[in-house]
């Protein structure tokens, strides 16, 4: 056995242990790590292999994602065709770009072949349309049937997510004959399936069984007087983020995919939906900061480019803010309190704001906010703005009285305190609403109106107070 295997075999034993570290429960543990980094770097294929082997392609994949290029590429000569396909399916996009790219088409078509239709179109989607091609005329032809028609399907709708294999059987089918047909034929070790669908001649969806059920009952039973009539089922339309929702709200495990004559095409997973939901939600947190790519690897390039339009639209509304100021220069030049305390009047009105634009965006991403709590939650988000606003005047008021000790410059940053709390539960609702309903991702454009508004009331409102009562 190779010193590196020596040196990690301990650690596995050691996983009884109450004080073993949460990581060591999985496999991919620092040792492990190290040891094909080790391997790695003296071009040890056989050592490589034993140490991947073991490991989960979730855990080959989150390795190769810490290796530097060039590490990878020795990686990926060392391993050569000992590379699990299921790899690609946990790797980031760019690192996945680049494996991609190092193996071929060829290769990569023979390991789209070994994996699911709903990983094998993930994969292929992302790919340039000529590099698509040139992988797809590789495939057998009856994987490139499915692929080809799985990617006619509009892009992130429930025809790319589901996967082609499935299992269906006839309604006058027994319990029994049903079992005994599955063992006859048996899955893939990677296949996992929670039900059977049941169909008629025309492969028309009637009815579903869940495997407990199933392996719950007698031999003799009909799958007729066992099925769960009019399943849940979406057609290869419907919106991914739709399907999400779906499988939120009835705490679902897969879900048959229909066409319009209620044909059964394929079934969802809920693990492909747990990608969606982190997809979606990490969506919308980019975009409300206003970034495009958070990957850690990306160059410094694309990385200042993906976030110049965002900061030059922050400029210029800035610059609106500003000029706000700049109309009460002179009220400024005579009062320098009114320049120490205005930002943190703008400052308050910009969080609070932003704390209701993500409940909202949220609420709006989930579908939980319509027209018929619409008035509701706006009023509840006013009157929070409302409540937080007198609470924090009479705090921001206390402050500037034992700062500058002065009874009117401390009653005009409590009045604007107020102001601007209030606009700020009221503008964002109506912000996100308002752009939802003009078909404007909420997400991306609510914070940079959200902070501009805020600024320009806080601002507005705290220096025309000063303006009218003190000077």
């Amino acid at each position: 056995m190779d010193k590196e295997l020596k040196k990690i075999k301990p650690r596995f034993k050691e996983t009884s242990s109450k004080q073993t570290s949460f990581k060591s429960l999985y496999g991919l543990t620092p040792e492990v790590e190290q040891a094909i980094i080790h391997a790695i770097n003296n071009n040890k294929k056989s050592s490589l292999k034993k140490l991947v082997e073991p490991l989960h392609p979730a855990d080959q994949a989150d390795m190769l994602e810490r290796l530097s290029n060039e590490k990878l590429n020795i990686f990926l000569d060392l391993l050569g065709k000992s590379l699990d396909p299921e790899v690609l399916v946990y790797l980031d996009q760019d690192i996945q770009e680049n494996v991609i790219d190092h193996i071929g088409p060829i290769a990569l078509a023979r390991a789209i072949h070994e994996l699911d239709t709903d990983d094998a179109v993930d994969i292929l989607q992302d790919l340039e349309e000529k590099d698509r091609e040139v992988v797809i005329k590789q495939l057998p032809s009856s994987d490139r049937i499915l692929v080809e028609e799985a990617l006619s399907f509009p892009e992130q709708s429930a025809g790319r997510l589901m996967q082609r294999e499935f299992l269906a059987f006839p309604s006058n089918w027994t319990v029994g004959q049903t079992i005994d047909h599955m063992r006859t034929k048996p899955l893939d070790e990677e296949e996992t399936f929670y039900s059977i669908y049941i169909v008629d001649p025309a492969h028309r969806l009637l009815g579903v069984i869940s495997l407990s059920k199933l392996l719950s009952t007698k031999r003799p039973v009909r799958l007729k007087d066992l099925m769960e009539k009019e399943p849940r089922s979406v057609t290869i339309e419907t919106d991914q983020e739709e399907v999400a929702l779906l499988f939120q709200q009835y705490g679902l495990v897969n879900m048959p995919v229909i066409d319009q004559l209620n044909r059964l095409l394929g079934v969802i997973v809920v693990d492909d939906i747990v990608d969606v939901i982190n997809e979606e939600a990490q969506e919308d947190l980019l975009g409300l900061a206003g970034v495009s790519n958070f990957s850690i690897r990306a160059s410094f390039i694309e990385t200042a480019k993906g976030r110049f339009s965002w900061l030059i639209l922050n400029m210029f509304t800035a610059i609106l803010a500003s000029s706000v100021i700049g109309l009460f220069q002179e009220e400024i030049e005579k009062l320098v309190a009114l320049a120490v305390l205005m930002p943190i009047v703008a400052s308050m009105g910009g969080n609070a704001g932003t704390q209701t634009v993500t409940v909202a965006v949220r609420a709006l991403a989930t579908r939980q906010l319509d027209y018929s709590n619409l008035q509701k939650f706006v009023l509840r988000e006013t009157w929070v703005g409302l409540i937080n606003g007198v609470l924090f005047a009479f705090l921001s008021a206390l402050i500037a009285y034992l700062w500058f000790g002065d009874k009117q410059i401390a009653l005009i940053m409590a009045l604007a305190m107020i102001a601007n709390l209030f606009f700020a539960g009221i503008l964002g609702t109506l912000i996100p609403l308002t752009l939802e309903k003009n078909n404007i991702d909420p997400a991306i454009s609510s914070s940079v109106f959200l902070t501009t508004a805020t600024d320009v009331i806080g601002f507005f409102t705290f220096l025309g107070l000063a303006a009218w009562i003190i000077l």
